[in-house]
């Protein structure tokens, strides 16, 4: 699909040159739908849906789905995904079933983890064939539940597979609407392995990205895999290296991976003593930072089956079900969490047998798989590729991750993923659209343990406001790290070399077969942690989380844990003091808003204020410093820099990254430049970290460092290089292109410490969102009637560029709008722009 041709994030100067290049046109038009409004859908109050499936569509092509059965409620949730994304989904089962290099040439890129673009089809075919081979999703679905999925589970996805194959007969392949895939030959009717096959594929991603290409370029000394990659640097040419230079290498190579763009959230829970008085009884912001291309892009719906089910919200695009939303009486999202889904075992080889590995002083074989898969060739025909690929008791080798080289030499690491036999997830997000309190919540979520790499972050109508870090988490205690971490492991685990966003990665000594993950009886599924001793809080204030550890999920009550859920007593970064400023002054009414305690418009207004906390921090001591600069000069780079213009402008800047802000893309210039993808606490600051005060430290940034002085110089003299102005509105430089018109788009990249995070990048050559804000929802109960909830897609609901829905939620996101959800019966009814497709037989 020429759609997901995406680049990681540009220096910021080079995209604004392309924004500035931009045309602009003419959009997209109101909500349409398939029949005429006001036929009947259900009987309100009865306890039972309508005979067939019916799909009601209200303002932006938001689908209010009706069912009497689960298959039913399936049916109508394939139907409309397939409407309105059948090429984002046609391309997702071509990649799962492995013939990407079938039909779109080895050399194309593929997104089989969170980044996008992140290896070539090839590799990502034979990740994805190996697994097919192996039956790995057909073994978990022979499994009762919980490790299999539950009857509804597969009611309801029997049903999605109908509803799809439905679209795709009534409208034919040469007749959609999309032009990524009108006509393509990969189109095809689905079956349900296909729909199993995507869902574990989304479960198993956090670990596609630091380790398939190594996997399946893995070979013994002396043998070769395949042709040399830059994803796969040759083990016999690297020289040897040291534990500590490897673990910077791969914490350089894991921070480098996820600034980029890679996927994050904010979700703040507010409880009953955090809400307004008598305006409610909680609070729930749900803010998902996920891709705005492929596979990952989110699609908002609701489901209902009268007196059985009743869920709204947002799922990863092809799930038929709601994964962050809420139900009458709950509502949560998550966040993606500090724990490293995957592990590391350094097994030694036989020299002169180096597929022999030792364990406990014998040898043993590892295991070898030949993977094949059609590929297209230059002149039209079709060939073959066949890699052998090895496996060892712990789980297949691997000798890269995210390109560092880990030799095959002398040993060799294999790779345990928490999440591969994991098809719980469908359950727990299944129990959780019918959940009534927080307490359900945390029994779903220990009774499944089907969450991969997840936080989860609730509110219920009794007040209730719950942070939980409880998903398939690898079985590795302080203890059991301590006694078998290698070296290299030592230092990743025990993040030595702190770097932001990367989690504790473990490297485990493979000669004892005792270091493996051991199996906790609590725990549903082999070699995980148990469930109880992972982190939860329930308070009646507020609980949040913005990506960084539970640490401080409420900094009144510090939560610890085991090592490998991530850290305690380290500094935070700039989004999550933001997160937890902003709810701590919003509920002390210190924030300048009236009153205190939150409302659905206050929080809505602070979520879109898009203040920096780095702005907050550090901008007194930038302009500090730009006022000192003799003449007004600067000399970086070789480069005499009058940086005199940038002083005012930085001085009457507001710290806000709204469309009209001046100054701001001055300011992320100059961050850029200054934090060079250091941990937070590495800048030049006056007063340190400090565990005792994590939220306000460190600060005052020291306004004569050489630092501060060389990235204003460096800024100024990139814009200036740019054509762009110094003092250039937000709105003229950070703009995406739909359809030929504009869109400005508000908000700044995670390390300014803005809540609505944007992280710019290119898509076929053109400025673009790559992750960032994506289905946005705040919802508020009472402690009577329906929950009250305005939420927002902001790329839209569909990625045809010919759907009337292609960018008509982006244009209410430009302007900081929000869309009123239609909840109840009465209100869908209501609805001005109603429209109603019956599945009839």
């Amino acid at each position: 699909m020429a759609r997901s041709r995406l680049r990681a994030r540009l220096p910021i100067t080079v995209m604004a040159a392309l924004a500035l290049m931009s045309t602009a046109a003419a959009a997209g038009t109101p909500a349409t739908g398939t029949t005429a409004a006001g036929t009947p859908a259900a009987q309100p109050g009865t306890g039972t849906g309508p005979d067939r499936p019916t799909i009601r569509y209200t303002e932006y092509g938001i689908p209010h789905i009706i069912a009497s059965t689960m298959e039913g409620l399936g049916e109508g949730y394939g139907y409309a995904a397939a409407k309105d994304n059948i090429c984002t989904l046609a391309d997702t089962y071509l990649m799962v079933n492995a013939q990407r290099s079938r039909y779109l040439g080895a050399d194309g890129r593929a997104s089989p983890g969170q980044n996008q673009n992140g290896t070539t089809n090839l590799n990502s075919d034979l990740y994805f064939q190996r697994m097919n081979d192996n039956r790995v999703v057909e073994r978990l679905l022979d499994q009762p539940a919980p490790n299999g999925p539950e009857p509804e589970v597969k009611e309801a996805i029997r049903g999605y597979v109908q509803g799809y194959n439905r679209y795709l007969a009534e409208t034919g392949v040469n007749n959609l609407s999309d032009p990524a895939c009108r006509g393509a030959a990969w189109v095809r009717p689905i079956t349900e392995l296909d729909v199993y096959r995507h869902a574990h594929a989304e479960i198993i991603m956090g670990s596609a990205d630091p380790l398939l290409d190594g996997e399946v370029n893995a070979a013994p000394p002396g043998a070769s895999a395949a042709a040399p990659s830059a994803a796969a640097p040759s083990a016999a040419a690297a020289p040897a290296a040291s534990p500590e230079e490897t673990a910077a290498k791969i914490r350089e190579a894991m921070a480098a991976s996820r600034q980029q763009g890679s996927m994050g959230s904010n979700a703040l829970a507010v409880g009953s003593q955090g809400v307004a008085a008598g305006t409610g009884t909680s609070m729930m912001l749900a803010n998902p930072h996920f891709p705005w291309q492929g596979k990952n892009r989110m699609w908002q719906s609701q489901l209902t089956i009268p007196g059985k089910i009743n869920v709204s919200g947002a799922s990863l695009l092809g799930l038929p079900a709601v994964n962050i939303g809420h139900t009458d009486d709950v509502a949560w999202s998550h966040t993606v969490a500090t724990v490293a889904p995957f592990g590391l075992f350094d097994v030694q080889v036989d020299p002169l047998h180096p597929t022999n590995y030792l364990v406990d002083g014998g040898w043993q074989q590892m295991t070898s798989q030949q993977v094949g898969v059609d590929v297209l060739n230059p002149d039209g025909s079709i060939g073959r590729v066949t890699r052998t690929l090895w496996s060892t008791r712990y789980g297949p080798i691997t000798t890269s991750v995210l390109g560092v080289a880990l030799p095959w030499v002398v040993s060799a690491h294999a790779v345990r993923d928490a999440n591969m036999d994991n098809l719980r997830a469908l359950n727990t997000w299944f129990h959780l659209d019918r959940a009534k309190d927080v307490n359900d919540v945390v029994s779903t979520l220990e009774t499944t343990q089907g969450v991969p790499f997840f936080n989860t972050v609730a509110s219920d109508r009794k007040g209730n406001a719950l942070y939980a870090d409880i998903q398939a988490a690898p079985n590795i205690t302080d203890e059991h790290a301590q006694s078998c971490l290698t070296l290299t492991g030592q230092v990743l685990f025990n993040q030595q070399l702190r770097l932001p966003n990367v989690p504790p990665v473990s490297i485990f000594d493979g000669k004892r077969s005792a270091c493996d993950w051991p199996d906790d009886p609590n725990a549903v599924a082999p070699g995980l942690l148990d469930p109880h001793k992972q982190p939860r809080l329930i308070r009646s204030d507020f609980v949040g989380n913005a990506n960084d550890s539970a640490w401080l999920a409420n900094p009144e009550q510090p939560l610890s844990f085991p090592r490998v859920m991530g850290d305690t007593a380290a500094p935070r970064s700039l989004r999550t003091q933001e997160l937890i400023l902003t709810a701590q002054n919003r509920i002390s009414g210190s924030d300048g808003l009236p009153g205190r305690g939150f409302t659905p418009e206050t929080m809505r207004q602070l979520l879109f204020a898009d203040n920096s906390r780095a702005a907050d921090l550090a901008l007194n001591a930038t302009v500090s410093s730009c006022r000192s600069q003799p003449f007004g000069l600067v000399l970086v780079d070789g480069n005499l820099v009058n940086v005199s213009e940038a002083c005012p402008i930085l001085a009457a800047w507001n710290h806000k990254y709204t469309a009209d802000s001046r100054g701001s893309w001055l300011f992320e210039n100059l961050w850029y430049f200054l934090t060079n993808g250091q941990a937070i606490e590495k800048l030049p600051w006056r007063v340190p970290f400090d565990p005792k005060d994590p939220v306000h430290t460190p600060n005052s940034l020291d306004p004569g460092s050489s630092a501060v002085r060389d990235a204003l110089g460096r800024a100024v003299l990139a814009l200036r290089n740019a054509g762009v102005p110094l003092n250039a509105p937000l709105s003229d430089v950070q703009k995406i292109t739909r359809n030929a018109e504009q869109i400005p788009i508000h908000g700044a990249i995670h390390e300014l410490g803005v809540l609505n995070v944007v992280t710019p990048g290119t898509v076929d050559g053109k400025l673009d969102i790559t992750f960032g804000s994506s289905f946005v929802q705040e919802t508020r109960f009472t402690a009577d009637g329906p929950p009250q909830s305005a939420s927002l897609l902001a790329y839209s609901q569909s990625a045809n560029p010919n759907s009337p829905h292609y960018a008509d939620q982006t244009k209410l996101f430009s302007a900081g709008q929000w869309v009123t959800e239609r909840y109840t019966e009465e209100q869908i009814a209501a609805s001005p722009a109603l429209e109603i497709k019956v599945l009839d037989r």
